[in-house]
């Protein structure tokens, strides 16, 4: 009678989070993006939070929460109520680099729910037109031939952009110097004026530029080629699948949010991304939708994270830690 008791009580005790989430969204969602507005990231958590408004019927607010290279938005959905209506989209960096690379107030995997990867986007290397070269191999002789000489630019130290080149340094036993900026524009400008030899960067912020031939495409980083870029190689077809560079963005929850509310947060989101309006948008910026599993999701971060935090060893990487 005493256990069937206890039992019961268990129950009861749950009642209140099976009827929240059968209910859930009840009231408006806070999306946070932790970048500003018009970037990648922006971009993609609008398309989708705009899908999941209009099927949950409630208000999916975008909550732009930039700085410091995505952690301090990230950090502000760790700290949050864990029910579900505070949740980020994030990114690689926030969610895989940033804590190997510098002192973050959470650990990702501790502090933060996954609900699921939403989508990838590939890093694409590229070279400024002075540079003599038409594919990643005859790069690789340049750089060999001038050891020292040839310099890459990133988005800053300890982005993807800057990791990727160190990825690239080691995998093909080069000697190129980092050049970091503040943010993507200004490297891209000085590209442009040729005054820095290449850089990794998002797809879609390069494009442009490849289109116009001010720029000339050598790789992309990812297992297929780009639809929005058919003709460039993959790392892979060039003989180096170890270098695989894609940025990723993934739905994660705070702490402690109930596994059911969870499991209707990725319901909605991944009903959402199944849609071809938001499918065609999205794929127009370069990116690929995917919507795994939660567990998935976690296991994906904890292979990044690993992959990543090896990188910064490997190649000596300065850290903030």
């Amino acid at each position: 009678m005493k256990n069937w008791r206890k039992l019961t009580f268990a129950i009861l005790l749950l009642l209140p989070t099976f009827a929240s989430a059968q209910n859930f969204p009840a009231k408006p969602i806070r999306l946070v993006v932790p970048f500003p507005a018009g970037g990648p990231n922006d971009i993609i958590a609008r398309v989708i939070g705009q899908r999941m408004s209009e099927i949950s019927g409630q208000p999916v607010v975008i909550d732009n929460r930039g700085g410091q290279g995505g952690v301090l938005g990230t950090d502000a959905v760790a700290k949050a109520a864990p029910d579900g209506y505070t949740i980020a989209i994030s990114s690689a960096g926030a969610l895989a680099i940033s804590p190997s690379m510098e002192r973050v107030a959470y650990a990702t995997l501790t502090d933060l729910t996954p609900v699921t990867l939403v989508a990838t986007v590939p890093e694409m290397l590229v070279v400024a037109t002075n540079v003599p070269v038409k594919d990643i191999s005859e790069l690789i002789a340049l750089a060999k031939a001038q050891p020292g000489k040839l310099n890459f630019a990133s988005s800053g130290p300890g982005s993807l952009p800057h990791l990727a080149g160190e990825l690239f340094k080691l995998t093909a036993g080069i000697d190129i110097v980092h050049v970091p900026y503040r943010g993507a524009a200004p490297a891209v400008n000085d590209l442009l004026g040729q005054q820095v030899q290449m850089t990794f960067l998002d797809l879609p912020v390069l494009l442009p530029q490849i289109k116009a031939g001010s720029l000339r495409a050598v790789a992309v980083g990812s297992l297929v080629r780009a639809p929005t870029a058919p003709d460039v190689p993959t790392t892979a077809e060039a003989g180096f699948p170890a270098l695989r560079i894609e940025n990723w963005y993934g739905m994660v929850a705070p702490k402690g949010t109930p596994q059911e509310i969870v499991a209707a947060l990725h319901r909605l989101t991944t009903q959402a991304m199944a849609d071809p309006a938001v499918k065609e948008k999205l794929a127009a910026q370069g990116a690929t939708l995917v919507g795994d599993e939660p567990e998935h999701f976690r296991s994906f971060i904890a292979d990044e994270t690993a992959k990543w935090a090896k990188v910064i060893k490997d190649a000596g990487v300065e850290t903030a830690k």
